[in-house]
Formats: C-alpha cells, sequence, structure tokens
C-alpha cells in the first residue's frame, strides 16, 4: 500500500525523492518508513537512474521519528515493545543499507531541521548542500533512545570517533557551519538557492561517466573493510573495467581535442 509520504519525480536520468509531510517536519511514521523502502530499492533497480536526490517537503528535511508512532507503542509490555521496534528499525534499514549500496549516487540537499533518522538519512547519502538555514542534532538521547539508520557507523568515519561520541551521547544541536567543518556536508548555500545548486551538482553527476561513477562510490564505500592490498587490488579492477568502455574513449578525446566531453 502507498501514499504520499514520499513523492518521486524523474527529470530525465535524475530521480528526485521528497518526504512529504511538512506539517509533521517530514518526522518519519510507518507509512513513510513502507514509502523509503520501496522507493530505495526501485531507484536502485533502476539503471536508467544516473543520481538520486533527496529532499524534504515545507520548512524542514526530517525532525526524526514520528514521536506520536512511538507514543502508540507506549501501553504494551517491555517485551513486546523490544518485539515492535525491532521490526520497524529493522525494515527502516533496509532502506539505508539500500541508499549506500546503490550504485547511483545520492544527494541529500537538507534545509531547517536535520534531526535523529533525518541526520543518519543524510549520512547515508553520498554528498549533502545545506541551506544555511539547517541545523542538525541526533536528539535521540533527549527520548531515551540510541541513534537508527546507521548514524553510530556513518558520524565515526565522518567526524571521528570522539566527535561521534559527543553528537550521540550529548545530543547537541549545531548549526550548518560546524556540519561544513565536521564534513558532514560539503556545501553551504543561501536557503532560496539550494534547489539551484543541488540541480546543477545532479546535473553533473547525471552527465558524467556512469561506470566510473558507480565505481567510484563503490571504492570509497568498501576501503575502510578492505586492507591495503585488497583497495589496490579492487582499483586496479575498477580502473580495467573503466578503460574498455566507450566514456574513457570519450574522456581522451575530448581531453586531446581541448572540448567538454559528452558521456552516454
Amino acid at each position: 500500500m502507498t501514499d504520499d509520504s514520499i513523492l518521486l519525480a524523474r527529470d530525465g536520468a535524475i530521480a528526485t525523492l521528497t518526504l512529504n509531510r511538512p506539517e509533521s517536519l517530514n518526522s518519519l511514521d510507518l507509512a513513510m518508513m513502507d514509502e523509503l523502502v520501496v522507493n530505495a530499492m526501485a531507484l536502485a533497480a533502476d539503471d536508467s537512474v544516473r543520481c538520486v536526490v533527496v529532499r524534504g517537503a515545507g520548512r524542514h528535511f526530517m525532525a526524526g521519528g514520528d514521536i506520536r508512532t512511538f507514543a502508540a507503542n507506549l501501553g504494551a509490555p517491555p517485551a513486546q515493545r523490544r518485539q515492535d521496534f525491532t521490526r520497524i528499525v529493522q525494515r527502516v534499514h533496509t532502506a539505508i543499507e539500500t541508499i549506500y549500496r546503490m550504485p547511483h549516487p545520492v544527494i541529500a540537499a537538507v534545509h531547517g531541521a536535520v534531526a535523529g533518522f533525518g541526520l543518519s538519512l543524510m549520512c547515508a547519502c553520498d554528498l549533502a548542500v545545506a541551506a544555511d538555514s539547517s541545523y542538525f542534532t541526533s536528539a535521540y538521547r533527549h527520548i531515551g533512545l540510541t541513534p537508527d539508520g546507521g548514524a553510530t557507523y556513518a558520524l565515526p568515519r565522518i567526524v571521528g570517533a570522539k566527535k561521534a561520541m559527543e553528537i550521540v551521547l550529548l545530543g547537541e544541536r549545531f548549526g550548518v557551519d560546524e556540519a561544513l567543518r565536521l564534513g558532514l556536508v560539503n556545501r553551504v548555500v543561501p536557503e532560496a538557492e539550494l534547489g539551484a545548486a543541488v540541480g546543477k551538482l545532479a546535473a553533473a553527476l547525471a552527465g558524467g561517466p556512469a561506470l566510473a561513477l558507480r565505481n567510484g562510490k563503490r571504492l570509497i564505500n568498501q576501503s575502510l573493510e578492505h586492507s591495503l592490498s585488497m583497495q589496490l587490488d579492487a582499483e586496479a579492477k575498477s580502473f580495467a573495467a573503466c578503460s574498455a568502455t566507450p566514456d574513457f574513449v570519450e574522456g581522451v578525446e575530448a581531453f586531446l581535442a581541448k572540448r567538454t566531453p559528452r558521456f552516454d
């Protein structure tokens, strides 16, 4: 069953997923969770997609999980809550793992609140462009929870273990300048320019050499689990595979002709 809690739009090879519960700051409820899983899996399997953008409708990106959904389970016995929330979190983790593993580069376009699962979702994306209105917090500790959505995987890798501890254990709110300094976001733009900036970046990715960009994403994501020898071997195989594509021929010929390459 589907609803309109997530909207999917296509502009050629660029797919845009819009979190669409603006009246609730795009907080994640069960319907949105299922829609996120369904759409992520469909996009991952669609070879015509070259770039995915994730954005939020209204004034915020995502303020985390829907507390009303949590409250609906408070009356259940602890053992039942444990079982129910295990199932819920494992379900939404399917979407997070799909975003990490899908071949296409994924851009988070964030503004306003980027909190709880919203922070986890942003971290799962390959690139993040933030409006200057953005603010960030892990927030889980404030309702007696630990992070989900891969935050404890992503944060140490992006900001280091000590800073990740601070973000998770204190749950303090921080602004866009700090997010940029920490490497949580790639670029900061005025809010009025967010759509144009993300559109330009998405077009550059969609118009790039597909195998090279997909393999580049995969190589970086697997690097921290590989030894140097394993990673060098993976790089050699990817380099060779890319050299066999028409995009390689076009890239070299365009360079020698001093023109912009036109990749397929």
